[in-house]
């Protein structure tokens, strides 16, 4: 999953290269209202470290989306999600094995600007808010459980940068994004004078959806 840089990046070279070529184009975008759903791939990185490919933990995400044309080729699209986040550790030594499962569950807002440089090509970047509605741990091997996390115990709101791409079948579309969070999992807290967060990991989630237009 180390999309985080160079994915945004291409994104967005590519979104200030096709600018200029796209005045030619006819009405690309209209107004859309449907349903939408997918496959998520969740991490958890650290203050300064790089997102990677271990710990991956997979969920979904469903919901509702809206596109709302402001040129013949622009439009923002917001939407209201359901999306399940967190990370899976291994581990596997002398005493045990096993896994544990860090589940966060979002209602999230992503707010995008929606670009379609072809009638059945888009690109969207913009942020999302989120609002965690539960969480809970669970561990699967030499240690069986499945925990539920005080939501008092983590920050309930998470938000960051997401960006992606959309190849559009009307009335399905299918694509891929990134979603980068920019606020930490864990509350800050003081003790002793000494201030810390648990957990100091930030979200990462890589997404494949399916949409389906109602309009």
């Amino acid at each position: 999953m180390k999309l985080q840089a160079n994915f945004l990046c291409a994104l967005t070279l590519f979104l200030a290269a096709t600018f200029g070529t796209l005045h030619a184009q006819d009405n690309n975008v209209n107004t859309e209202f449907g349903v939408k759903g997918g496959f998520n791939m969740s991490n958890l990185y650290g203050s300064g470290d790089d997102v990677d490919d271990n710990n991956i933990l997979y969920g979904f995400n469903a919901g509702l989306y809206a596109t709302l044309p402001i040129s013949d080729f622009v439009a923002i699209q917001p939407e209201l999600l359901f999306t399940t986040k967190g990370a899976e550790f291994e581990y596997n030594n002398a005493f045990a094995s096993g896994s544990t499962k860090f589940k966060l569950n979002y209602i999230e807002v992503p707010l995008l600007v929606r670009v379609n440089v072809t009638k059945n090509f888009n690109i969207h970047a913009g942020g999302y808010a989120s609002y965690l509605v539960s969480s809970k741990i669970t561990g699967d091997g030499s240690f069986d459980f499945d925990q539920e996390i005080d939501r008092d115990d983590l920050a309930k709101f998470d938000a960051g940068i997401a960006a992606g791409v959309g190849v559009d079948f009307d009335p399905i579309s299918i694509g891929v994004r990134y979603n980068y969070g920019l606020t930490t999992v864990g509350k800050e807290r003081t003790v002793a004078g000494t201030t810390y967060t648990i957990p100091d990991a930030k979200n990462s989630n890589l997404t494949l959806y399916l949409s389906y237009k109602l309009n």
